[in-house]
């Protein structure tokens, strides 16, 4: 007897971890993509007071006499980011235990050109800012925007080697390590000993808890909240909570995978031994052998796996496009705009994201291949390395995060560098998709 279920073909396709990632990136991207124009539309609309007094609104947690009080704007860009920050520590962890990261031969080039795409754009930056007002933010020019730079590559779909989308993928994971230590070393203020060692603690318990083998998940989430606030006291930056968190989690399996597919069939066989009745009705000890597979499933996978997968959706859907609807809307005055442009704010970041990214990530991959420490992507040239450096210097995401944090309370260079980050974001983005678009138009007519 077969049930009728027309949607089931739609599910029945199991994407490897690493086709999850893509489709989760390139969701973000398209959805990023309509979040910004929309902040863009209210930033410059008659709604814009309205626009931003809600996030500038502010939410008070109360218990007893403790009071915690903060903007909007503030808990997501510390709280709900934080999420985003954890989801990235899982990305880095897994692609150093397990991914293109943990084989040194392979990683070795986008390693290097991670390190190459953050030094020169900050040398740029520090160029032109040097001794002023907007010297602080080197920072901001050294991040790339993960899901915009792959779902960029990833629309060209079989016009560039898989090869190369790996390439990005572990560049723009290093890139986002060293934005996360960036953040954690150059843009805190003042420390509070106290707090900071309150939440040193609540990492030690929490590896603790890796350590004896605790694979539930509620322990970290409640010891990784503690840990949490007690960061966003230390005047470190909360978001980093969310990484340590994540490198705490267990990425190993409870249960030896050699054993799981013996114990599976003794289950399976004893729940064939009961037959079906005529209304499908499961037999009460069918249920509980069922309920015993997904145990033994869940054993077998790992807690760092399981919380990869199931934040990327809210993430790509929630996090991120509530971050770009609160921090994108810039009210742009297009009289002055020329001006805002030349800034050297502005310029350090444009200078940054466009010329450093491409001299860092082409230059440095090009010397690293030549002197054979690294070899190119398998299937790719080096003009599809010089369109993905391009598409490194897409920021947003990540570079307008860091805006705020290096000039905090000034919103005149806020400003600047936001139309920075969006004026090299939306070249470098549009510049390199149809760089590697004509290049591989090029390469298959010269095949042929």
């Amino acid at each position: 007897m077969k049930l009728y279920a027309p949607w089931e073909k739609a599910f029945k396709k199991v994407s490897t971890p690493f086709e999850e990632f893509l489709h989760a990136q390139t969701t973000t991207g398209l959805i990023l993509i309509l979040m910004t124009v929309l902040a863009l539309l209210l930033a410059n609309s008659p709604l814009y007071e309205t626009y931003s007094h809600f996030f500038h609104m502010y939410i008070d947690l109360n218990v007893g006499s403790w009071k915690l009080s903060h903007s909007l704007h503030h808990w997501i860009n510390d709280g709900l980011m934080a999420i985003f920050f954890f989801l990235i520590g899982l990305e880095i962890k897994r692609e150093i235990t397990a991914g293109e990261l943990s084989n040194i031969k392979v990683a070795m080039l986008p390693i290097l050109a991670a390190i190459g795409g953050m030094v020169f754009p900050a040398i740029i930056y520090t160029s032109l800012n040097y001794g002023t007002a907007g010297a602080g933010g080197w920072g901001i020019p050294m991040a790339t925007d993960i899901a915009f730079a792959i779902s960029a590559l990833v629309l060209l779909g079989k016009r560039v080697p898989t090869a190369l989308v790996t390439f990005l993928v572990a560049l723009a994971i290093v890139d986002d390590l060293g934005a996360v230590i960036v953040i954690a070393l150059f843009y805190t203020d003042t420390i509070n000993l106290m707090p900071l060692g309150l939440a040193g603690l609540m990492f030690l318990v929490m590896i603790t808890f890796n350590r004896f083998g605790i694979h539930m998940i509620l322990p970290y989430f409640v010891v990784g909240l503690f840990m949490w606030f007690f960061m966003l006291e230390s005047g470190v930056h909360a978001t980093i909570a969310g990484v340590l968190a994540a490198l705490a989690i267990p990425s190993t399996p409870k249960r030896v995978p050699s054993t799981f597919a013996k114990d599976t069939r003794k289950l399976l066989d004893e729940y064939e031994e009961y037959p079906v009745n005529e209304t499908l009705e499961l037999h009460e000890k069918q249920k509980k052998i069922l309920t015993n597979i997904q145990d033994k499933i869940d054993e077998v996978g790992t807690p760092a796996a399981r919380l990869e997968h199931g934040l990327h959706l809210p993430v790509a859907l929630l996090v991120i496009p509530i971050f770009a609807l609160a921090n994108a809307g810039i009210k742009i005055d297009f009289s002055s705009i020329g001006e805002t442009i030349l800034e050297p704010v502005s310029l350090g970041i444009i200078g940054g994201l466009i010329l450093g990214k491409v001299i860092g990530i082409f230059g440095v991959s090009w010397i690293a291949v030549k002197m054979k420490i690294a070899q190119l992507p398998k299937g790719s040239s080096f003009s599809q390395v010089f369109g993905v450096a391009f598409l490194g210097g897409i920021g947003f995401t990540m570079s307008i995060f860091v805006a705020d944090l290096a000039f905090i309370g000034n919103e005149d260079l806020i400003f600047q560098a936001k139309i920075g980050i969006l004026t090299a974001s939306l070249f470098s983005g549009l510049f390199g998709y149809f760089w590697l678009k004509s290049v591989s138009k090029y390469e298959e007519t010269s095949e042929k």
